[in-house]
């Protein structure tokens, strides 16, 4: 009986394991991308994961574009030194990717460190085979 437990048991781990589709891993490995993109600071990276079109909201509520989203994290001006996704859901329908997902991280905005804990909503399109991040809106936990 035992037997037949644990075999349940691991059917229904791999079962949940492979519940992901193929677009949704897709989608984590681009909110992968942006987490590294974002600690690095690197101007193609940022650039690559970002969709022209960007609107980039912070939890104080100012909104950046593309344009300065890359620039801010490129100069140091925000800096990520570590970041940390926790409680990461995604929903893809067609072309679109809504994530969310809860961010704690050390940052070093302009030399100074500090935390954030944040929670925040991303929206990755899908353009030209790849997915790009179309707009984040980021709120204080």
């Amino acid at each position: 009986m035992r037997r037949i437990y644990l075999v349940l048991l691991c059917s229904l781990m791999v079962s949940a394991v492979s519940a992901q589709t193929k677009a949704e891993r897709q989608v984590a490995a681009a909110v992968e991308s942006l987490k590294q993109a974002l600690i690095s600071g690197d101007r193609g990276q940022l650039d690559d994961i970002a969709a022209e079109g960007l609107s980039y909201g912070h939890s104080s509520g100012k909104v950046e574009d593309k344009a300065t989203f890359v620039e801010t994290l490129a100069s140091g001006k925000s800096d990520f030194v570590k970041i940390n996704l926790t409680d990461q859901t995604i929903n893809v329908s067609g072309k679109t990717a809504l994530v969310r997902h809860k961010l704690s991280a050390d940052i070093a905005d302009g030399g100074k460190p500090g935390t954030v804990s944040l929670g925040v909503l991303l929206v990755f399109q899908k353009q030209n085979g790849d997915w790009r991040l179309l707009a984040r809106q980021a709120f204080k936990l």
